[in-house]
């Protein structure tokens, strides 16, 4: 729940108007909320009364919200219009032109811009004239060397992003592909630049011509595809960052041509959970569903180790087979054992052919592997990379089939030696 200021709820007969905004700024926010679940807030205050702010903060918690991942949205909303003076100040910046280096340069909590957009929708924000007003000097900016908003959204944290970013974001990743080299199989195929000798097209070659070899037939390694798998945490910390990832894969299994045999996704949180079946729907927002109705814990605890325990003992055989590439999409912030993290780690790296670690923390540029977890699991990761943006996913893009590619595991290893 977010942090509770005074709170200054007007005693009058409007209350139930004011709860009828709120209710209608949630929708817009991306709660699913009907007339029948206002009329119920509004009997449920009159039930409980108003005079505690945790009780009526509860109060309409119980009734607007029925999701774990709208609980952010409904605490920065609930703060935005119940006169939190902190964030009314932040809000009131979205109104005016701001030219960095004059307002105060501060990230946006999560779900914070997006409870701003719901409550200003439909606010007037253009500005008088200033020619009309006497001894105002006229500014003209020049804003053409300003960045575009793709090459903004680029590097911007998907924890950052209001409603609107992350649809834009979320259409410039169905456009981003993740292609790969083919792996040379035993399996040939005739080519006349062939090192090896097709003995036996050659032998049937001379059989019709009498016994005499004239021509010697070559083959060629036959090129095959390695299967993509993926593990993506959806805990509490990892909630937004794995919506937005699924997205991205969802286009990246439906994609003809990218190369990859098969992709394979699964969930962990605190159980594992196959969603590969939901992502080969073609509609993303029905695939999306489907897996989500799947995973039961969603934005819920962590059991990493658990986790790749039944995935190796499971699906491992299943789904590594043919030099499987695997993406590991975590925090890596696991409380279980360290050790038998580590030893399930180790057996996952033995079975794919490059093990990808994708972690959000990443962004810091003071990240440090202190954390037991991360401290257990770096050591046995083929690349070490950043997730938390555009930019993060296109660079995987250039370098998943490069297996020199370490990432930042050399320079974290050194930390975590020294």
């Amino acid at each position: 729940m977010a942090e509770q200021l005074p709170l200054d709820i007007p005693d009058d007969p409007k209350l139930a108007q004011n709860i009828t905004h709120f209710a209608r700024a949630l929708r817009k926010a991306g709660l699913p909320i009907g007339t029948g679940r206002v009329v119920d807030a509004i009997r449920a205050v009159q039930a409980a009364g108003f005079t505690e702010k945790q009780d009526f903060y509860w109060t309409l918690h119980a009734c607007f919200v029925n999701r774990p991942e709208h609980r952010t949205v409904f605490a920065q909303v609930f703060r935005l219009y119940w006169r939190d003076p902190r964030y009314l100040e932040h809000m009131m910046s979205m109104m005016l032109p701001a030219i960095r280096g004059v307002q105060e340069d501060r990230k946006a909590d999560a779900a914070e811009k997006r409870a701003a957009e719901a409550l200003l929708d439909g606010v007037e924000r253009d500005l008088p004239d200033a020619s009309e007003e006497e001894g105002e000097t006229e500014l003209e900016i020049d804003a053409s060397q300003t960045t575009s908003t793709e090459e903004r959204l680029r590097s911007l944290d998907f924890e950052q992003m209001s409603t609107a970013e992350i649809a834009q974001a979320k259409r410039m990743l169905a456009r981003l592909t993740l292609p790969v080299k083919p792996i040379e199989s035993r399996r040939g195929q005739a080519s006349h630049l062939g090192h090896r000798i097709d003995r036996a097209r050659t032998l049937r070659a001379a059989m019709r011509q009498g016994g005499e070899l004239r021509d010697i037939a070559r083959l060629k390694p036959k090129p095959r595809w390695p299967n993509l798998v993926v593990l993506c945490d959806i805990s509490g910390s990892m909630s937004q960052y794995s919506r937005i990832i699924l997205h991205f894969l969802h286009s990246v299994s439906n994609a003809k041509g990218a190369g990859w045999a098969k992709v394979h996704a699964f969930t962990f949180g605190t159980r594992l959970t196959n969603i590969t079946r939901h992502l080969q729907q073609r509609d993303v927002d029905a695939a999306l569903a489907a897996a989500g109705a799947e995973a039961q814990d969603w934005e819920g605890g962590t059991r990493i180790g658990e986790c790749l325990h039944a995935f190796n003992r499971d699906w491992s055989r299943r789904v590594m087979g043919q030099g499987a590439v695997v993406l590991l999409i975590s925090d890596g912030l696991d409380r279980g054992d360290p050790d038998a993290l580590g030893q399930e780690m180790e057996r996952l790296n033995l079975s794919a052919r490059r093990l990808i670690w994708l972690n959000p923390l990443l962004r810091w540029d003071g990240f440090a592997p202190k954390a037991q977890g991360v401290a257990a699991m770096l050591p046995h990761v083929d690349s070490f990379r950043a997730g938390h943006s555009i930019a993060s996913l296109e660079d995987l893009a250039a370098v998943i089939s490069k297996p020199g590619d370490m990432g930042e595991k050399a320079r974290l290893m050194t930390a975590l030696s020294g």
